[in-house]
């Protein structure tokens, strides 16, 4: 496992908290047809391999390796990972592997492959966590890192015009691009938590810059919500954009 320091992020107290509890939100009851849509634009197959990063307790790579797709999971959460190799486990999906990682750390890693066909980053789990925009940089290089060139990538981002829109529980910073929103969230057992949540929003274009500048080709930017994955022009009405891209030449992962 990747040596990474007790609470090295903010969001693992919470997931602590919140163990296999995380399944029962709304935004995870989707995973079939986003994996439905994300094999068909990645072009992923029986014998395909996928790295997904910030994989939380594992819904999208278990959905994967029930396919027979390898997936090798990172989550910077002890707790999540735990899950995510429980449930594999239970299951007899020897092709989900699972391991703590801190994602921005994925460019130094010794314990990662190199050659995935393919990467996914969706619903916050890595990308999108991160209140310095450096982070998000080298999250994304380091994904570049892990995949065999012409290898794809789809990775999803919270819509910026969407937060300032209707988001009016949370907080915007015009100049950070980040939402801040306080919350209680509930345990396996009912406990309420109190908690801060940062999400970094993003715009098309700033998605294009950042994959562009850290070793991808973007093929497309569409707006998309959980468990609606479509072919859909960006709007200012969908939660989240997913961007699909192609892996380019040599990147530097610092």
């Amino acid at each position: 496992m990747s040596r990474t320091p007790e609470h090295d992020h903010w969001f693992e107290p919470i997931a602590e908290h919140l163990g296999s509890a995380y399944l029962r939100y709304s935004f995870t009851k989707g995973t079939r047809q986003e994996v439905d849509f994300l094999t068909e634009v990645l072009e992923l197959g029986e014998g395909s391999t996928v790295l997904d990063v910030g994989c939380g307790p594992g819904r999208h790579s278990l959905e994967l390796a029930r396919r027979g797709i390898g997936v090798h999971g990172i989550d910077i959460s002890e707790t999540f990972v735990a899950l995510a190799r429980t449930s594999a486990a239970g299951e007899g999906l020897d092709r989900a592997v699972f391991e703590r990682h801190d994602a921005r750390m994925l460019g130094e890693s010794a314990t990662v492959p190199d050659d995935f066909d393919a990467a996914i980053c969706l619903c916050q789990g890595a990308f999108g966590l991160m209140r310095e925009s450096s982070d998000d940089r080298r999250i994304l290089a380091g994904i570049a890192s892990r995949v065999r060139p012409g290898g794809r990538l789809a990775l999803s981002a919270f819509n910026a015009y969407f937060s300032v829109r209707y988001h009016d529980e949370a907080s915007f910073d015009a100049e950070l691009g980040v939402s801040h929103e306080r919350t209680v969230v509930k345990s396996e057992a009912g406990e309420d938590k109190s908690v801060d949540l940062w999400t970094g929003c993003f715009t098309p274009r700033e998605l294009r810059l950042l994959a562009e500048r850290t070793g991808w080709r973007v093929d497309e930017v569409w707006s998309v919500d959980p468990g609606s994955y479509r072919r859909h022009r960006p709007t200012t009405e969908s939660s989240e954009f997913l961007v699909v891209a192609t892996r380019l030449g040599p990147v530097d992962p610092s």
